[in-house]
């Protein structure tokens, strides 16, 4: 198990539930845009928002822009050490830098005893694309070992000052680089993990690479937070990332649709129903399984463990309800019959 963080009210490690994050594309120094980002965020269920602070006047708005929502705000930091310490007196719950890109060790320490004072971690940010030189040259490129030692050697810098209270990431735009690398880490040692496949691309590769690299490392246990990558609105991720933790079985809100492939057995337009029945889920809030699926071969019985269901015949569908068939009615009717069930239980 890792061991355990505090970004603003939220635990991050440490047996803590994983934790949804996301990024704003506003200017940060536009106020009202970054908050009312955010809070469209939080509404879709991103628990920690980062915002970029590439300059002063981004730095000062950090304490604004809290004002104003209700999540913890991590800043984005590179290079510039007096950004880090501007933020984090602003009040900023989080900083994610790489302490060897901001200068000398007193720069160093000047942000982890400003981190210190006020309870604020530290995510040690390695990507793929930013590698330090020497290391590159070792590996001879990007790998999961070279991520691995330069977040040692990050977190080393930081150690040195005494401080501890870090999250690591070490994210590459390849999905096994990206799984080996978090896997090395987590055998090494128990930071709290954010993972993620940086650089994802446009949400159908986007989610697809994700999906593997994010929910494969879910699924060995490995990651305490993470944020989906899209080339998309910011939105889109925390939806992508909530599918990902469903997907995983590492949380249940909602309903779960669960439906077959066609074939040549289907009689019915199971596509269509497929995803009118998705679309008419979308405000059900009740944690159950509902399954559409195509012809009697894998209907009330490969679905048994579904609460409700539809199977297909020829123009016509069974309704069940935990494997057992509760009765048969015409196609055009099926939907609202299953949503009436639906609202029954």
């Amino acid at each position: 198990m890792t061991k355990q963080i505090k970004v603003g009210g939220v635990s991050i490690g440490g047996g803590a539930p994983i934790t949804i994050q996301s990024m704003c594309n506003t200017p940060t120094q536009d106020v009202e845009a970054a908050a009312a980002q955010i809070n469209r965020l939080a509404a879709a269920g991103c628990e920690i928002v980062r915002v970029a602070v590439p300059d002063l006047a981004a730095a000062k708005a950090i304490g604004a822009i809290k004002e104003r929502i209700s999540i913890p705000l991590v800043a984005d930091i590179h290079f510039d050490y007096r950004l880090a310490l501007e933020a984090v007196a602003a009040g900023v719950d989080k900083v994610r830098i790489n302490p060897g890109n901001i200068g000398d060790q007193d720069r160093v320490r000047a942000v982890a005893r400003a981190c210190a004072a006020k309870g604020v971690p530290i995510r040690i940010g390695v990507n793929g694309g930013s590698l330090e030189k020497e290391i590159l040259a070792k590996y001879g490129g990007v790998c999961a070992e070279a991520l691995v030692e330069s977040a040692f050697g990050h977190i080393q810098l930081l150690n040195e000052c005494d401080f501890d209270d870090i999250c690591v990431s070490l994210k590459s735009s390849s999905v096994p680089v990206t799984m080996a690398a978090y896997q090395l880490m987590s055998q090494k040692r128990e930071y709290p993990l954010h993972i993620g496949v940086t650089e994802a691309g446009t949400p159908r590769m986007g989610i697809l690479k994700s999906a593997a690299g994010i929910g494969g490392l879910l699924a060995l246990g490995i990651g305490d937070t993470f944020r989906v990558s899209l080339s998309a609105d910011p939105v889109e991720e925390v939806y992508a990332a909530k599918d990902i933790l469903k997907a995983t079985g590492l949380r249940r809100e909602g309903p779960e649709l669960i439906s077959c492939p066609t074939c040549g057995r289907t009689k019915i337009d199971l596509i269509g129903l497929a995803n009118q029945v998705e679309e008419q889920l979308k405000g059900c809030k009740k944690n159950i399984t509902v399954a559409v699926m195509g012809c009697v071969v894998n209907g009330p019985g490969e679905a048994s463990a579904a609460d409700v269901g539809i199977a297909g015949g020829d123009g016509v569908g069974m309704l069940f309800r935990h494997g057992e068939i509760v009765k048969k009615v015409p196609q055009d009717q099926l939907v609202d019959e299953l949503m009436s069930m639906i609202e029954a239980l």
